[in-house]
This record gives structure tokens, C-alpha cells and sequence, in this order.
């Protein structure tokens, strides 16, 4: 039975017991640790398990996508390693519990309709204290009780939150998989390969408290997972999962690409494994917008796909040919999975430029890798050094786990804690040089136990009185600071933003009758309030005092314009370049805005166009800006757009621009998009691997930059005397002429060159058949230079002809020897070095020709005459 027909089975199966069928979404971080991510789909379940909300339909079933990367480097060793995978699961919410659930489960199993497993193979584990689950398995469904493993490992909770006891189904694979009676790891649940567990069935009635108590959930769940590559195994009757058709084809599609074959050698297959797994795991990473970089999870994705760009070259494969993998994966997986199949050309491209940097990192750091491991067997020693593998990382960018990996495969190990060390000691280097201030660390540790609360207001209104609950004035709390003082302020409630999300802290005035501060910036203490930084410019601050906080309402004005413009420009990225499109970053200030978004290549000036066009079409549209707090799950249902990787509550902030844009967001917004005036940008750019950068501006700070350009325009109109719209015209009217004038002084200049070439001639020395020329001339260039020496070169084919001329208070310098004197160790190169250092310079080339500099033109002559003096001194020699 082929994978996709399986998956089908199960999505089926459990649509018939009344399930809604939860598609495919994209990846999300997972609060499991062991799993890095997981179907979007099922990862908000948990307000349904305990009890905060409650679902539409409470049975939920879907396909899972996976990844896990706790233990990559069993990948390929292993039947079962893998780094992605599929887990079928079926879900109630306070709704059926035990006896429905085992027993379709083994209906679902043992059916002809569905799996069609032979009843006699499956056994069970249950917890010992869940006498329900033995029952249900012994008496209902009848299976023996030789068959019921009872083990205190089956209970399933990942810290606080829903848990409780588990049951786990094992097929068994037959005799040839272990048949020791001694063994005692032969047994369902014991490390072994004859008893392959395929589903747990989870019952998560329990609720896991801070304190490490359990109390009962106000609803029983279930939640189970079983995996789908696995049924897969069994079902083809196949050794391994990479034997399935999940994989097979990647394997084969990598044996004809590398020239070698499958089960040939142990070293090859595993290497061969371990591509087609990561493989899988990079193009539906990169499908779903999570991009290599080097930090957080796109890290683990740039140190999977390096790992299979390694074990390539294991197999004689030295060109990128990961990418090539991606169209058979969505062979396989596109049935199910649409998005590997419609976003395979920015799947390749982004796997194909990881691929060609980290060739280049490879030719770099591989052969210093070799010399290292090989020092290392021959000293005896165990591991490669702690500073080495720095070096290696500092300067050829070889991560520590590629070092790491490198060795295990040589039998040696790293000494990590040497690698911390040089690491932190270059990060002190770099503290002490940069020398920091400003931001949190000036307030030391003086607000570390800072606790007392503080409102912000400033999502409604601009103006509020507060309290001062406190004052930081150097780096200590203190009652009281004076006129002229810097300080920290922290205020009961608040009308200002501190500065969070992308966007800048605002600016504006604290007051009270005799006193008056400037606040210049806003941040967050380290409990959250707001911080405000001041000068006092008038009058004590007290604390406890009453003061009236303003905040500047122009310079908030101008920054709300930029962060609601910040959502219609993603949304606008993504309608335009592909909706792998995802922010990486950004910065909302009043006068401009910065975002950064995943995307591979450059981009042209008419997408750029495009992108303008569609958020300007928003902003003259003047559509309402919608924002409500909702629960979160509620939010995603919605379409709401969170940013990967991003923490949010269980209550969110909603901004919702008309049908066009709607994401997660804490920051202030305009009203309606035609507050935004005009959305310009001024500049993009690339600024890392993967991720590009646009800089633009909007309303007042769009016209004045708009009218810079105009007065430009104008200025350039004037000098040509022409009216704007001639500009362009007569501009290449001039370089035209321009060009032309270029090829007339090029022939002039030849001209030149050919008539001090003649009149050269004169200055030839000869020594015994070795002839040669040294003399200065008039030529502003080098290439002027060059061209009067190839004249000479042909008049005087057999004569070492060697050249100078001074030029804007420098000497250029060039020396050519035919090559018959070459053949008998003259050096055209050695010559020049010479001479160079007489002038105060520095240069070398080919043995037949060289050029160079020099810093004194009065010391022209001089080099000039040493040249002779070489070349006559040599061919006395000779």
C-alpha cells in the first residue's frame, strides 16, 4: 500500500466517526522540545485540552508535518532516524475518551477496508495504574493479556500543562528481527527492532501544575499521533522507512545524480539516507518561508542542509545537487502537500545558493579541517583543539557542529569548552571596543527588582496624568532629581510607547506647575514598564509627584503612518514576489520606515513598482484600520498573520486593514489608511543570505523627499537648459558626445605614443646581445604608459624595455622583457620591484611584464638608471 493511500485511509477513517479534517498548514514552533516544529493546524489545541476554549467540532483529525532535530546524527544509521516525518492524529475534545477510541483504533488497524493488519502481531502497553485501557484492550477488543505490557513509562506530559497516561500499539515484525528469549529489551516498549510501536493513543485528563501536582482537566481528551512512514514500512514489507516509497525515490533520483548505487556499500547508503532525509526537511522548511541564517531555527536548517551537501561530496558529488531534489520530493509529497509542488523554483533557488556559499566556505576551511585531524592522530590526541576549531569558525565560517560532525566521522572529538572560551574572549574584544552605553544596561541592576506596575494608555489618547513611582538618576533609585538631570522615569499609567515590535519609544513632555522634563526616548524595564528617558529641564522631580505626560502627538503622528504602512507592505510583498515572503525584522520611526523579509534573489525595479503601486492603491482607498484584542486561536482562525517565531498570548492585539491585511501586532496604528498620505521607497537592498531590505517613507517625510527629487530635477534642467521632460534627452545627447570625444582622445593618444616611441629608439644600451631601453615619459596613465611601451615593444622586439612617468605627484611604472631573455632569467617582475622601492613604492607581475607605484617622482631618474644597471649587470653574466 503506497503512503498517500494510507494517509487518505486514515483522513477517511475518521471522517466517518465524525471528524473534521484539519488541512495541511504551515509549520509552527512547537512547545514540545524534542519537536522543533509542527503542523500550524493542531499546535493551538492546547486551550481546547484545558478547558479555555472550545472548538467548533470537538473531533479534529489531519496529517501532521514534523520536524524534529534532537538527534540527527542517528539519521541514516538507524531504521527510523529521520528529521521529518508524518503523524496521523486524531483528536476529541471533551467528547469520546477510552472506549470509543481503542476501539477504533483497532478497527482501524485490522480492517480490510483500511490497514488490514494481522490481529495476531499487535500488542499493546498500557500504565499500570490505568486499569480502564487494560480492560477495554482485554475484555472489549480481546486481545490477551500476554499481549498487555504494563510500564510506568506511559504517561505523556512535556512540563505543565495537559497530560496524562498513554497506550502504545506495537506490530510485530517477525522472528527475523529478534528472536533471543534472553534478550531482555525483547518485549513491546523495549529497545529492540522486532516490536515497532505505530500509534499512542494519548488521554490527557490531567493537568500538570507549576508545583508538580495533577489535577483533573475540567474535560477528558484524547490526542494521539501515529507515524506514517512506519505503517508505511510494514505495509511494503521493506527493512527500513527510507525503503518506502516516502524516500525511495529521493535515494534513487541521488544515485543517479552522484553515479553510485543503493545497498551497494554501508558508507554510501547512509550517506544516502541522510541526504534524502534532510532533503525533505530543507524544502518543506524553505516551503514554508523558514530560510537557512545563522542564528534560531534557521540555523538548524542551514546545518541540515550543509550535512547533506558533506555526505555529497562522500559521494564524489563537488556541484551543488540538493536543489535537483526538490522536484522529486514533490512528486512524492504534492498530493497532500500543494506547496512544495507550487513553490518549487523559490524551493530551489534557495537551496541552490545555500549550496554554492557553502562550497565556498568548503574550498576554504575543508583542507586546514584535514590537516587538523590528522595532527591530531599523529600527537595521539583524542580531539581537535578548542582554538583550532575557533579559527576555523572565525575565519572560514565553519560552525562548531560542522567541525564537531567532521571529527566524529574521524574518530576524534572537539574540545568545546576551549571553543567557548576564544569565543567569549572575542566577544569581550568586541564589547570593550564598542565600549556600550545607552539602553537598559544604564540602569544597571536598578530596576531589576523594580516591580510596581505601570498602564499604558496610549493606544486611545496622547495625554494622561500620572504618578512617579520611580526615578532613576546614575544608575540608582533615588526620590528626588534636579534641573539638568538625566533620568529614568517610571510612571503609575502611561500615554507613552515604549519602544517594542519594530517600533521607535515616543517622544514628548512630563509637567506639573514649576517642573517640566523632556522625553527624549521610551524603553521597557526589565518587568515590562515603560521607562521613560528624560532630561529635567525646569523645576525637581519628585517621586510620588503628580506630573500631566504629553506625548509629542506630530512625531507620533508620523510614526503610526509608518507601522500601519509596515502591514500593507508585507501583505503587498507577498501579492507581488510569492507568499514565501515573510518579515524578518523592521524599525517604525517617524520619518521613515526599515523592513526586512525573506526572499531570495534581487528584485527588479518594476516589482518595486508594483509593490508601491499596491500599498499607495490602500492608502487612497481609505480603508478602515480595525483593531480588537481576541484569543488567539480565534485570531489564526481569522487569517491572521503571526511572525514566526514570534511569542504571543493567549490574548492578542488584532490589526485588520479592510479584506487586504490583517496580522498580530502591538504596536499604534492610524485610523484609516489615508492618514498614510503617500508611501515612497527610497531604497532596497540585500543585506544577508536570504534576506532583503526596503527603506521607504510616507506622508510628510514622502513629499519632502519627492520634492528633493524635483528641486534635483530642476537643478539638472537649469545646467542642461532644458525643461524637465527634456532631461533624459538631452543627457544622452551628452554622453554620446562624450563617448566620442573618449575615442578621439584614444586616438590622439596612440598618435602620441607611436611619435615618443620613435624618438626613443636612440636610448637603447646594449651588453654583449642583451639590449635595453629605460626612460621617462610623458603619460598621464597607466594605460597611457602601457600604450607607448607596446610601441616599443615593436619596434624593439628583442630589447628589456622599462618606463616611467610622474603623474599627479606619483610615478607609474612598467617594465616588459621579450621572451627569449625571459628563457635565460630575466624577470620583468623581479625587475620592477627594484625599481619601485627606489621611487618609494611597491609592484611585481609576469616574468614578460610588469607594472608598479611609487610616492617620490623625484626619485624617477634614479629608478630609471637602476634598471639599466640590472639588466647590463645580468647580461654581463649571462
Amino acid at each position: 500500500m503506497k503512503a498517500a493511500e494510507i494517509r487518505a485511509k486514515w483522513l477517511k477513517f475518521f471522517e466517518s466517526k465524525g471528524h473534521k479534517v484539519e488541512p495541511s498548514a504551515s509549520l509552527v514552533p512547537h512547545n514540545d522540545p524534542s519537536l522543533l516544529w509542527i503542523n500550524a493546524g493542531i499546535a493551538p489545541l492546547k486551550p481546547y485540552l484545558d478547558g479555555r476554549e472550545i472548538p467548533d467540532n470537538p473531533r479534529i483529525t489531519n496529517a501532521q508535518k514534523c520536524i524534529r532535530t534532537n538527534d540527527i546524527e542517528n539519521v541514516g544509521k538507524t531504521r527510523r532516524h529521520q528529521t521529518f516525518f508524518e503523524m496521523l492524529g486524531n483528536f476529541s475534545i471533551g467528547d469520546y475518551f477510552k472506549d470509543e477510541v481503542i476501539v477504533w483504533a483497532w478497527e482501524f488497524l485490522t480492517s480490510k477496508d483500511y490497514i488490514g493488519f494481522d490481529p495476531e502481531r499487535l500488542s499493546v502497553t498500557v500504565h499500570p495504574d490505568d486499569e480502564d485501557a487494560y480492560r477495554l484492550w482485554n475484555e472489549t477488543v480481546g486481545l490477551p493479556a500476554e499481549r498487555i505490557v504494563k510500564l510506568d513509562g506511559n504517561f505523556w506530559e512535556i512540563g505543565e500543562g495537559p497530560c496524562g497516561p498513554c497506550t502504545e500499539i506495537f506490530y510485530d515484525r517477525g522472528e527475523q528481527y529478534g528472536n533471543d528469549p534472553s534478550d531482555p529489551e525483547l518485549y513491546p516498549g523495549g529497545e529492540n527492532e522486532r516490536y515497532l510501536e505505530v500509534w499512542n493513543l494519548v488521554f490527557t485528563q490531567y493537568n500538570l501544575n507549576k508545583d508538580g501536582s495533577y489535577t483533573p482537566l475540567p474535560n477528558k481528551n484524547i490526542d494521539t499521533g501515529a507515524g506514517l512512514e512506519r505503517f508505511a514500512s510494514i505495509l511494503q514489507d521493506v527493512d527500513s522507512n527510507f525503503d518506502t516509497d516516502l524516500f525511495l525515490p529521493i535515494i534513487e533520483k541521488t544515485c543517479e545524480i552522484a553515479g553510485v548505487k543503493y545497498k551497494d556499500s554501508l558508507e554510501k547508503d547512509i550517506a544516502l539516507k541522510v541526504i534524502a532525509d534532510h532533503a525533505r526537511t530543507v524544502v518543506f522548511a524553505a516551503g514554508d518561508g523558514v530560510l537557512p541564517s545563522n542564528e534560531g531555527r534557521g540555523y538548524v536548517i542551514r546545518r541540515l542542509l550543509r550535512r547533506a551537501v558533506r555526505y555529497g561530496k562522500t559521494l564524489g558529488v563537488d556541484r551543488p545537487f540538493l536543489y535537483r531534489l526538490t522536484e522529486t520530493i514533490g512528486d512524492i509529497m504534492g498530493v497532500y502537500y500543494p506547496e512544495v509542488v507550487e513553490k518549487r523554483e523559490f524551493i530551489e533557488k534557495v537551496i541552490r545558493g545555500e549550496e554554492e556559499q557553502f562550497h565556498r566556505t568548503l574550498e576554504g576551511g575543508l583542507g586546514l579541517l584535514e590537516q587538523l585531524a590528522r595532527a591530531a592522530k599523529a600527537d595521539g590526541r583524542t580531539e581537535i583543539g578548542g582554538e583550532d576549531a575557533f579559527k576555523l569558525y572565525d575565519t572560514f565560517g565553519f560552525p562548531f557542529d560542522l567541525t564537531e560532525d567532521y571529527a566524529s566521522e574521524n574518530g576524534l572529538g572537539v574540545d568545546r569548552g576551549g571553543f567557548d572560551q576564544a569565543m567569549e574572549a572575542q566577544r569581550s574584544r568586541a564589547r570593550a571596543a564598542r565600549q556600550e552605553t545607552g539602553g537598559m544596561s544604564v540602569q544597571g541592576g536598578a530596576l531589576s527588582e523594580f516591580t510596581e506596575p505601570s498602564e499604558f494608555i496610549g493606544y486611545s489618547r496622547l495625554v494622561g496624568d500620572a504618578v512617579v513611582t520611580g526615578i532613576v538618576l546614575d544608575g540608582e533609585l533615588v526620590d528626588i532629581a534636579g534641573e539638568g538631570s538625566r533620568v529614568l522615569v517610571l510612571l503609575d499609567r502611561t500615554p507613552f510607547y515604549a519602544e517594542s515590535g519594530g517600533q521607535v519609544g515616543d517622544k514628548g513632555l512630563l509637567q506639573a506647575p514649576g517642573l517640566k522634563l523632556q522625553v527624549e526616548d521610551v524603553t521597557k524595564a526589565p518587568h515590562g514598564q515603560p521607562v521613560h528617558h528624560a532630561l529635567v529641564v525646569e523645576g525637581a522631580l519628585r517621586k510620588g509627584g503628580q506630573v500631566a505626560a504629553e506625548v509629542s502627538s506630530s512625531s507620533r503622528g508620523d510614526t503610526v503612518k509608518n507601522h500601519t504602512a509596515t502591514h500593507l507592505l508585507h501583505k503587498a510583498l507577498k501579492e507581488t514576489l510569492g507568499g514565501h515572503v515573510n518579515q524578518a525584522g523592521s524599525l517604525v520611526e517617524p520619518d521613515r520606515l526599515r523592513f526586512d523579509f525573506s526572499h531570495i534573489g534581487s528584485i527588479s525595479a518594476a516589482e518595486l513598482a508594483e509593490i508601491e503601486r499596491r500599498v499607495n492603491e490602500q492608502i487612497w482607498a481609505g480603508t478602515p484600520v480595525v483593531i480588537e484584542s481576541k484569543p488567539i486561536a480565534e485570531a489564526k482562525a481569522m487569517g491572521a498573520m503571526a511572525l514566526f517565531g514570534e511569542k504571543y498570548g493567549d490574548v492578542v492585539r488584532v490589526v485588520q486593514v479592510g479584506d487586504y491585511s490583517i496580522e498580530l501586532c502591538g504596536g499604534c496604528h492610524v485610523e484609516n489608511t489615508s492618514q498614510i498620505g503617500l508611501f515612497k521607497i527610497v531604497g532596497e537592498t540585500g543585506i544577508g543570505s536570504g534576506v532583503r531590505r526596503i527603506e521607504a517613507v510616507t506622508g510628510r517625510s514622502a513629499y519632502a523627499y519627492l520634492e528633493g527629487r524635483l528641486e534635483l530635477l530642476e537643478q539638472a534642467a537649469s545646467l542642461l537648459k532644458a525643461g524637465a521632460a527634456d532631461v533624459p534627452r538631452r543627457l544622452e545627447a551628452l554622453l554620446g558626445q562624450v563617448k566620442e570625444l573618449q575615442r578621439d582622445n584614444e586616438s590622439l593618444q596612440g598618435k602620441l605614443s607611436r611619435i615618443e616611441a620613435g624618438q626613443l629608439e636612440s636610448g637603447v644600451k646594449t651588453a654583449g646581445d642583451v639590449s635595453v631601453l629605460a626612460a621617462q615619459v610623458s603619460a598621464p596613465t597607466m594605460d597611457a604608459l602601457r600604450g607607448i611601451a607596446d610601441e616599443l615593444r615593436l619596434k624593439l622586439p628583442a630589447a628589456v624595455i622599462a618606463l616611467g612617468a610622474p603623474a599627479d605627484g606619483k610615478v607609474n611604472l612598467v617594465v616588459s622583457v621579450p621572451q627569449e631573455l625571459v628563457k635565460k632569467g630575466f624577470h620583468a617582475g623581479k625587475i620592477i620591484k627594484e625599481a619601485a622601492a627606489a621611487c618609494g613604492g611597491g609592484g611585481g607581475g609576469r616574468p614578460d611584464m610588469a607594472q608598479a607605484g611609487g610616492k617620490d617622482p623625484s626619485k624617477l631618474g634614479e629608478a630609471l638608471r637602476l634598471v639599466e644597471e640590472l639588466v647590463l649587470a645580468q647580461a654581463n653574466v649571462i
